[in-house]
């Protein structure tokens, strides 16, 4: 925030200024009524002088409103860049974090994060700078016209009361901080609750657990009001001090200033304008409340905040990093083990292997056999041991992430795709792709046919996650978003396991054809998309423990004969 500050310093010393100046016109408005008050006491007062006062007093009013406004408007635009500026650096800053951290992390705590924290502080950096300008400036202001046109006795007597405000900040201003990083805490915790809710929204409803859902959301917002309760409790508290003092000092003023009154030791009209000094007093002291309560809450916001973009990610270049523009696709693996970080169990180990450019490998094995954690390690989710996995001689760990990830297309067990257009989705590793490029790529993953059956063909909407498609639709589109990529390494990763078996077959018959001297890793449960392989590796707890070809394999009677026997019972495979 502090660079912030710095780079608009003009635009907030000019705010400030104009602020300033509305604050030493407007206290001139006692000054002239209290002057006004005089003549009238006397019996001075003529029309020419009326219609005089009265023009002075409409000035006032207008130099005020614009130079105020622009101050105002001034602090209010520059607030609202820096919003726009600190989300767009979160995310930024978000996208740059490794995999790791989101398993960490829920998605609705960092949601809160980008709303209501940065709204926090930005409310604190330009509402706060406007009412705090404004306050401080008017209370010096409105102290040197008492000191200067009044009694500087008077005026020492009257703030008695005031000077207990500092007093009252120290004392609040640490449980009002408490306070609302609790709230934002609660907050995180509803969000993060509704967002896991709405994602398995339609679990909840094949369950008929609506009821229970909406019970569990009310506990967390009954938290919620319980936390923000307790805050408004102290903020209260404190903001109602602050005035109380105010009223003190106007009691204490009207006494004394009675008594210097009556004793002819000030004029009627020095009196009139001190109580209204002392009104416009009371005002800012509001104000400094309502702006200190605010910075208390804006810097638990602002702790938080720091907190997320302090975060590293655990896999970066090395200082040494090369560049590999250009992959031909060979892949060798010489894996020891792997491990999680912050776990003893390992969940690979012995793993090696080759793969020429234009081969596919078949990667099959039960659940938890540690296949997708082999794709992670191949696209540096995780980063594998030194000297473990090279690509065209390199050890992974020495190349550049983004090329190593712009020459690998992979497609997740899940599918995913975002809540646009499908042709939005197809082209998304290809900003530039062209509508026949996109329609070519769905032709090859063999969804085409059904996507123009859609009322808006491939403008269609898919909603959140491709709700409106079907498991096999969604496969398919997320294997053309693949395949438009034309990358020289594709990993699919179990991606087959929504399509029918006659469409699995033509699939795997065009990638074969498209991708005759590029490298294709295919993880599978379901063996028929393997059978093609060039070389397949059977996993098992972490292990390779059979490899050959599909009749190789069939041969041994091992796990793989037992897995192939047990889906041809179930799904009548055949070769």
């Amino acid at each position: 925030m502090r660079q912030y500050l710095i780079t608009k310093k003009w635009s907030y010393t000019t705010a400030i200024f104009s602020i300033i100046l509305s604050e030493i016109v407007s206290v001139q408005f006692p000054h002239v009524l209290g002057e006004f008050t005089d003549a009238l006491s006397r019996g001075a007062l003529t029309s020419v002088l009326i219609a005089h006062y009265a023009f002075e007093l409409l000035v006032i009013g207008i130099l005020y409103v614009l130079l105020y406004g622009v101050g105002q408007m001034l602090n209010g635009r520059s607030g609202r860049i820096f919003e726009y500026q600190l989300r767009k650096r979160l995310f930024e800053h978000w996208e740059s974090l490794s995999t790791d951290y989101y398993q960490q992390r829920s998605i609705g705590d960092l949601l809160n994060h980008a709303m209501n924290d940065v709204r926090a502080v930005r409310e604190a950096l330009s509402g706060g700078a406007n009412i705090l300008t404004n306050a401080v400036f008017l209370l010096l202001a409105t102290l040197y016209m008492t000191f200067t046109t009044i009694s500087v006795q008077l005026t020492f007597i009257s703030m008695i009361p005031i000077l207990l405000v500092p007093v009252l900040v120290v004392w609040f201003g640490p449980k009002i901080r408490t306070a609302s990083r609790e709230v934002q805490e609660a907050l995180s915790a509803m969000a993060e609750f509704t967002e896991e809710s709405l994602s398995a929204v339609r679990l909840i409803k094949a369950t008929a657990s609506e009821e229970v859902e909406a019970q569990r959301f009310s506990r967390k917002v009954q938290e919620i009001v319980k936390r923000q309760m307790h805050m408004v409790k102290r903020s209260a508290i404190f903001q109602s001090s602050i005035p109380l003092l105010g009223s003190l000092s106007f009691s204490i003023a009207l006494l004394y200033g009675g008594l210097l009154t009556v004793s002819h030791k000030i004029l009627l009209g020095q009196f009139v304008a001190f109580t209204l000094y002392l009104a416009m007093i009371i005002t800012p002291l509001q104000q400094i409340g309502f702006v200190i309560n605010n910075f208390q809450r804006a810097s638990a916001s602002l702790a938080r905040l720091r907190v997320l973009l302090s975060a590293r990610p655990s896999v970066v270049d090395s200082k040494t990093a090369i560049s590999l523009p250009h992959v031909q696709g060979a892949i060798e693996v010489k894996l020891d083990f792997f491990r999680y970080p912050n776990s003893e169990h390992k969940v690979l180990e012995g793993i090696a292997f080759s793969v020429q450019p234009g081969q596919t490998i078949g990667i099959v094995g039960r659940t938890g056999a540690g296949k997708t954690t082999l794709a992670n390690l191949l696209l540096r989710v995780f980063d594998p041991p030194r000297g473990a996995i090279f690509i065209d001689g390199v050890d992974i760990r020495d190349v550049v992430l983004r090329d190593l990830r712009t020459a690998i297309a992979y497609v997740p067990q899940d599918g995913f795709l975002f809540s646009t257009t499908i042709a939005e989705n197809i082209g998304f590793a290809k900003a530039e792709a062209t509508p026949s490029e996109l329609m070519q790529a769905a032709k090859d993953a063999m969804v085409y046919e059904e996507i123009v059956r859609f009322k808006e063909g491939m403008n269609t909407q898919i909603g959140e996650r491709g709700v409106t498609l079907s498991g096999g639709q969604k496969q398919r589109v997320a294997i053309a978003r693949a395949l438009i990529k034309n990358a020289p390494i594709m990993i699919l990763d179990d991606s087959l396991s929504a399509v029918d078996m006659n469409t699995e077959k033509m699939l795997i018959t065009r990638l074969k054809q498209l991708r005759t001297k590029k490298t294709t890793l295919i993880i599978a449960h379901r063996l028929s998309a393997v059978f093609h392989a060039d070389q397949i590796l059977v996993l098992d707890e972490g292990r390779i423990v059979e490899r050959g070809t599909h009749e190789e394999l069939l041969q041994r009677f091992g796990i793989y004969r037992t897995l192939y026997d047990l889906q041809q019972g179930e799904q009548g495979v055949t070769v």
